[in-house]
């Protein structure tokens, strides 16, 4: 098994998590720890909205969160919207008031987007409105994926559905069970409260960015969680109390004025490393790694690696590698969206075969889901990375 140990550290009013496996560090999370960056951290609050405008030939709308705050909204989930106050007959009109939940944040130039299809996330389950089945991660094993699903079938209505997460692959069915109950209380008090609220007020508030980090760290073999800030190891702390008094226990505060935590484990330079154009390889290879606007695309350059004596060896041991670092890169700067990547050419099917597989095997690993897509006619191999929070590097230049 796999052994998960977290660090947690505030510098320069960022609060900053680390997550090892087997002491290499393997994902980084950077976010405000000010009160104000709290504020910040939409994503997942629930507000009582109002419909602005409709615009018609895309299907969508648009709703005030706030004085001015406009977000977008598919219109096809009006069906099975909460409404606090309708304006009119039809599934959807100006002025209608509406319980959204953001979604995903304002990127750049487009605005947050909104769904009134609400979901309570814990830390081994999900409960959802607008969609009634019954899900689990698929990096569960299958049979324990149809374990619990028939275990569940009890539980199952008319009103939301649930979703199990791959952390409940290490838990036993009642702390899953009691996790459910409590996001079904937590959704049956938002949904009395909504009617008697006006509108712009938010119902539910997501708790500070780093929180929601931990609570989406995946714990299997989650030996301990080491935090060197007190003011950050007494909000943990209250958490987990609350939500996972059985793993208080992991919970260590770090003091040494002498050491660092950022020093003992050597966190500046993987993040130096991580936020680099340049990732150098053993072979004296490297990858080149550069955003744009719509996609992010990686280049394998041979670089130092003398290929004279057997090119195909040669490339195909380069090649091999940089899918190994390739699958690490997008994890640890938290790539999302369309990824391309130039992998050295090898003009052999049997080469090509092995590079695949390798790296969707390497690509199974990640938590999230990444998906090998095609490999283009220009030998362009096409992938997916599932969009859940904004890259690092945008992280650290807020």
């Amino acid at each position: 098994m796999t052994s998960r140990k977290v660090l947690m550290m505030k510098e320069d009013e960022k609060a900053w998590i680390f997550l090892l496996e087997d002491d290499e560090i393997v994902e980084i999370h950077c976010d405000k720890a000010d009160a104000a960056g709290a504020e910040r951290h939409v994503l997942g609050n629930i507000y009582v909205g109002r419909v602005k405008n409709i615009v018609p030939n895309i299907g969508a709308a648009f709703i005030e969160i706030e004085s001015g705050v406009e977000c977008y909204y598919d219109m096809s989930q009006a069906a099975n919207a909460l409404f606090t106050h309708k304006a009119g007959r039809k599934p959807l009109c100006i002025g209608d008031e509406l319980v959204v939940q953001i979604s995903k944040e304002a990127v750049k130039t487009k605005a947050p987007t909104v769904s009134s299809n609400l979901s309570f996330t814990g830390r081994y389950a999900i409960l959802t409105t607008g969609n009634t089945r019954i899900g689990t991660s698929g990096k569960l094993p299958k049979a324990q994926r149809e374990e619990l699903k028939e275990r569940l079938l009890p539980y199952k209505n008319e009103e939301y559905g649930l979703i199990i997460r791959t952390n409940a692959g290490d838990a036993e069915f009642d702390q899953i069970l009691e996790e459910i109950k409590s996001l079904e209380q937590n959704y049956s008090v938002l949904k009395k409260t909504a009617g008697t609220r006006t509108c712009f007020t938010c119902l539910q508030q997501a708790p500070p960015a780093y929180i929601s980090d931990l609570k989406n760290v995946y714990t299997e073999g989650l030996t301990e969680i080491i935090i060197e800030d007190e003011e950050l190891y007494g909000q943990v702390r209250e958490y987990y109390k609350k939500e996972q008094p059985f793993e208080l226990d992991k919970l260590r505060l770090y003091h040494d004025g002498q050491l660092s935590l950022a020093k003992l484990y050597n966190t500046h330079t993987v993040l130096e490393r991580a936020l680099s154009e340049r990732v150098w390889l053993k072979t004296g290879a490297y990858l080149v790694i550069q955003y744009t606007e719509a996609l992010t695309v990686i280049d394998v350059n041979s670089g130092k690696c003398n290929a004279k004596k057997n090119p195909l060896e040669t490339y195909l041991k380069i090649n091999l590698e940089a899918a190994r670092e390739v699958a690490k890169q997008m994890r640890l700067r938290n790539l999302s969206g369309i990824i391309i990547v130039d992998f050295i050419n090898l003009d052999d099917a049997d080469a090509t075969r092995e590079l695949l597989k390798t790296f969707r095997q390497h690509l199974s690993k990640d938590p999230i889901q990444a998906t090998l897509v095609d490999v283009t006619e220009l030998q362009l191999v096409e992938l997916t990375r599932k969009k859940v929070r904004r890259p690092l590097y945008e992280s650290i230049a807020e």
